[in-house]
């Protein structure tokens, strides 16, 4: 397994398989913004709208490949004002249902909360749907439960369910 960090040009090169990995985290019934199904040229398209934002410095993407193939990604939206310079969310940790198990989705989590370190990040904040698997993950990776929003989002089921916000400290890099 290898995870990379991504620019523009890799993620567009594996653009098929992004858009593979969306499709199949929406399908495996995951509230990430999308209802299911998907169509394939609707994943493509947000993954080419990430692209542009990676080349604009709004965001940090990492991608994980088993054997060449996308098997997981998360990502960091990047402060743009000067009042949030030390605060990053977290967004979009999928990871292929082939691939989980293995703990992936700690090693992407962990990929990003060290990079955000090192850039100077000392908060990092997510939304997960409540209840979900990945609440383990965050529980288990040390970050602190803030609150639920109920009825916040459209799972691809088309229920209303409630978010679970989430944050977490970091030391600055060197400390």
């Amino acid at each position: 397994m290898t995870v990379l960090r991504l620019d523009g040009r890799r993620l567009l090169a594996d653009l098929d398989g992004y858009a593979d990995l969306l499709l199949d985290t929406v399908a495996g019934g995951a509230s990430i913004g999308f209802l299911h199904p998907v169509e394939r040229a609707e994943a493509a398209d947000w993954w080419r709208e990430r692209a542009a934002g990676l080349a604009a410095g709004r965001s940090a993407v990492w991608g994980a490949y088993d054997a060449g193939r996308v098997v997981g990604t998360v990502g960091l939206a990047l402060p743009d004002r000067p009042n949030s310079r030390h605060r990053a969310e977290l967004v979009k940790l999928m990871v292929h249902r082939d691939a989980r198990g293995r703990g992936l989705g700690r090693t992407l989590l962990t990929t990003a909360e060290r990079a955000a370190a090192a850039a100077g990040i000392t908060l990092l904040h997510l939304d997960t749907e409540t209840d979900s698997p990945a609440e383990r993950l965050y529980a288990g990776a040390g970050w602190t439960r803030a609150g639920i929003i109920p009825d916040y989002a459209v799972a691809p089921d088309g229920d209303l369910r409630p978010t679970t916000l989430y944050y977490k400290r970091l030391a600055p890099a060197g400390r």
